[in-house]
């Protein structure tokens, strides 16, 4: 006799392979616009907002504002009131794949017990200071390592980050060129 084993990471599937079904078949309604607002506070420190984007159509509105808060270390002569932006990149980063992992082992069928990323990414500031114009701005390498305890071979969790990894918008966005236009009204 065979048991059936469910299996719940807190992902409802069955929603999200409705929601590619229904996307499939009107494709204008993934158009999709994040949006965050940001405001200069002192020094280094700004604070910025997460509200609404557009998605399906039309406006859609969050439950909760998010707020978050970006500043420099003390080391930097700042006042330390937040996360560095290049931090909050690596977040969404781990939080991207993370969210991915989930989400792939649930239509896999596979139970996660934990899941743990450290993300680190290197960087020399002698670019940002200009002090050597050769020096890149940003990272010179991004690293992540997952700690992953689930009812999976190992093949099989490295398949799960692997496909994360494949759909992550994030990653995308960080691994390859974004237009970005900076304007003043």
């Amino acid at each position: 006799m065979t048991q059936t084993q469910t299996v719940d990471n807190g992902v409802n599937v069955e929603a999200l392979l409705g929601a590619k079904q229904a996307l499939t078949e009107a494709p204008q309604a993934a158009k999709f616009t994040w949006r965050a607002t940001c405001q200069w506070k002192n020094g280094t420190h700004s604070h910025s907002t997460v509200e609404g984007f557009f998605g399906l159509g039309e406006e859609q509105h969050r439950k909760t504002t998010f707020n978050f808060d970006a500043d420099h270390p003390e080391v930097f002569a700042s006042e330390d009131h937040g996360a560095t932006p290049v931090e909050y990149v690596l977040v969404g980063l781990a939080s991207c794949l993370t969210a991915g992992v989930a989400a792939v082992a649930q239509h896999r069928g596979i139970q996660l017990r934990s899941v743990k990323a450290k993300i680190e990414g290197g960087m020399d500031l002698q670019g940002i200071l200009g002090i050597d114009t050769d020096v890149r701005n940003g990272f010179d390498g991004i690293k992540v390592s997952y700690e992953i305890d689930a009812d999976a071979t190992k093949d099989e969790i490295k398949a799960l980050v692997a496909q994360s990894q494949k759909r992550s918008a994030v990653f995308d966005i960080v691994t390859n060129p974004t237009n970005v236009t900076v304007e003043v009204n």
